[in-house]
C-alpha cells in the first residue's frame, strides 16, 4: 500500500499477536478494561453511596433515574459500541488508517442520536408517575434523570470515545481516562451533594452535575490522546476526519441489532427494579442494596466483554478462528478468577455490605426505621446473588465473542428473550403467586442462570465462523 505521510509503496503489514488468544493475550486487553469499568461504576456507586446519607428515598431516586437513563440512552451507546469491533477487524487485517476512518464516523453518529435522545425526557417523566412513588422520591428521581439526560451529548461521545483504543487493544489509556473521571466526580459529589465551602448543599442534583462533569474529564483526556502525534502518525487520525456513508452504513447494519439488544435488555432490567420498587419501600431499599452490589460486581466484567469482542474481532479480521476460540475461552478463565473474589465478598461479608447503605445519623427516624427493616432481606439476596455472578461471566464472554465475529442478530434476540423471561418471572412471582420479594429473587436468579447454555451451544455450534469467511 502507499503510505500516505512518506509517499513510499509499502506491504500490508502482519499484524502479530501475543500468543493467540491464551490467558496473557487476554489479561493484556482486559485488566485495563475491568480496571475503567471498575472506576465508572465507583462514579455511580459514589453517587449512591453519598445519597443514601440523605435517606433511601435519595437513593433509591438515583437508582431509578440513572436505570431510566440508561433504558433511554443505551439504544444509542449499544450501536455505537459496536464501533471496538469494526476497529478491531480492520486492525487485524492491518487496514490502520480505515481504523481512525472507523472511529470519526462513530462520533458523528453519536452526535446526531442527540436530539432523539432529548425527545425521550417526558416519556422518562411519565414512567416515573406511573410507578406510584412516594412524592419525595418521584421529585428527586425526575430530576436527577433530567440533568443525566441533558448531558447525554457527553455520555453518547463519552461512549464512543474508547472503542478506538478497545480496538487496537491500547486499553491502558481508556483506564487512565476513567480513572480521571472518577476522581472528579467524587470530588464534585462531596461539595455539591453536601454543601462544602461556596458550594452550595444541591444533594441528588449535586450528584447529578458530579457524573457529567466526570465523563467531561475522561472524555477530552482520551481525545487529546487520540490526535496526538503517535497515534496520528500510526493512524492519520487527524487526516481521517471524512464523512464516509459506507462506513456509516456499515455500522448501522451491524450496531443496530447490538443497539436494540441493549435497549431491551436494560428495559427488562429497569423494569424488574420498578417491579420490586412496586412492593414497598422495605423491598425497594433492599433491592437497591443488592442491584447496587450488582452493578459493583457486574460491569468490571463489562470490560472482560468489551476485551472479548477486541481479540475476537481482531482475530476473525486476521482469520484464524482457532485463536478466536481460544481468546473465548481464556476470557472464561479470567471472569471466573475474578467471579471467585466476589463471592468471597457476598457469601462472608453481606451484613457489611449492606451497612454500607445505611443511612446517616441526621436522617429521619422513619429513613433509618426502613433501612434497618430492610435490611435482613438485602443481606439474603447478596448472598444469593453468589450465584447470579458466575452467569453473568459466561454471559458476558460468549455475548462479546459472539459480537467481535459479527453474530450481531443471534445475540440480540437471544439476550432479549432471556432478559424478558426474567422480568415475567419475578412478575409472576412476586404479584400473581404474590411470594416474599427475596424469595422472588431466588426464582429470576435460576431462570436466569439456564440461559448460558444457549450462548455455549451457539459458539460450540461454530456457525459464527461463517463471518470469518465474510471479511475482506
Amino acid at each position: 500500500m502507499i503510505d500516505e505521510f512518506t509517499g513510499h509503496i509499502e506491504k500490508t503489514p502482519k499484524i502479530k499477536f501475543r500468543k493467540n488468544g491464551d490467558i496473557k493475550d487476554v489479561l493484556v486487553v482486559a485488566l485495563p478494561m475491568l480496571l475503567s469499568m471498575s472506576f465508572d461504576t465507583l462514579m455511580t456507586f459514589v453517587d449512591r453511596l453519598f445519597l443514601s446519607r440523605l435517606g433511601p428515598a435519595e437513593m433509591n431516586a438515583s437508582l431509578g433515574a440513572g436505570g431510566m437513563n440508561l433504558v433511554l440512552i443505551t439504544f444509542f451507546t449499544g450501536m455505537i459500541s459496536y464501533t471496538t469491533a469494526m476497529v478491531a477487524q480492520r486492525f487485524g487485517a492491518g487496514k490502520k488508517q480505515e481504523c481512525a476512518s472507523v472511529f470519526m464516523q462513530a462520533v458523528y453518529l453519536s452526535l446526531a442520536c442527540v436530539p432523539f435522545l432529548y425527545l425521550m425526557i417526558p416519556l422518562g417523566h411519565l414512567i416515573f408517575e406511573q410507578q406510584g412513588l412516594a412524592a419525595d422520591q418521584l421529585a428527586y428521581q425526575k430530576l436527577y434523570f433530567n440533568i443525566l439526560m441533558i448531558g447525554g451529548i457527553v455520555s453518547l461521545v463519552r461512549n464512543a470515545a474508547p472503542c478506538f483504543f478497545s480496538g487496537i487493544g491500547e486499553t491502558k489509556i481508556i483506564m487512565k481516562a476513567a480513572f480521571a473521571g472518577m476522581l472528579v466526580n467524587i470530588v464534585c459529589n462531596y461539595f455539591l451533594i453536601f454543601g462544602v465551602g461556596p458550594c452550595p448543599r444541591l444533594g441528588v442534583a449535586g450528584a447529578a452535575y458530579g457524573t457529567v462533569t466526570g465523563n467531561i474529564v475522561s472524555t477530552v483526556m482520551l481525545f487529546v490522546v487520540y490526535f496526538g502525534k503517535r497515534y496520528h502518525s500510526l493512524y492519520g487520525t487527524r487526516s481521517n476526519l471524512k464523512f464516509n456513508l459506507a462506513q456509516v452504513k456499515e455500522l448501522l447494519k451491524r450496531g443496530m441489532p447490538s443497539g436494540v439488544e441493549m435497549f431491551l435488555n436494560m428495559a427488562a432490567f429497569q423494569l424488574m427494579i420498578l417491579l420490586f420498587h412496586g412492593l414497598g419501600a422495605e423491598a425497594a431499599t433492599a433491592a437497591s442494596i443488592m442491584f447496587n452490589w450488582d452493578m459493583v460486581a457486574y460491569v468490571p466484567l463489562m470490560g472482560l466483554e468489551v476485551a472479548s469482542t477486541s481479540l475476537v474481532g481482531r482475530y476473525v479480521g486476521a482469520k484464524s478462528a482457532a485463536a478466536a476460540s481460544r481468546s473465548t475461552y481464556s476470557g472464561l478463565k479470567v471472569g471466573w478468577g475474578y467471579s471467585l473474589l466476589i463471592a468471597v465478598l457476598l457469601i462472608f461479608l453481606p451484613g457489611v455490605l449492606a451497612d454500607v447503605f445505611r443511612p446517616d445519623v441526621t436522617a429521619s427516624a422513619e429513613a433509618i426505621a426502613i433501612f434497618e427493616s430492610a435490611r435482613p432481606m438485602g443481606i439474603f439476596m447478596l448472598r444469593f446473588a453468589t450465584l447470579y455472578i458466575f452467569v453473568e461471566v459466561l454471559l458476558v464472554v460468549y455475548c462479546g465473542a459472539l459480537r467481535g465475529a459479527g453474530d450481531t442478530v443471534w445475540v440480540m434476540c437471544a439476550c432479549a428473550v432471556m432478559n424478558w423471561f426474567n422480568t415475567i418471572a419475578l412478575y409472576v412471582a412476586a404479584y400473581i403467586i404474590k411470594v416474599p420479594p427475596h424469595y422472588a429473587w431466588i426464582i429470576v436468579v435460576c431462570v436466569y442462570s439456564t440461559a448460558p447454555v444457549l450462548f455455549y451451544l451457539r459458539w460450540k455450534s461454530g456457525k459464527w465462523r461463517r463471518h470469518v469467511l465474510d471479511k475482506n
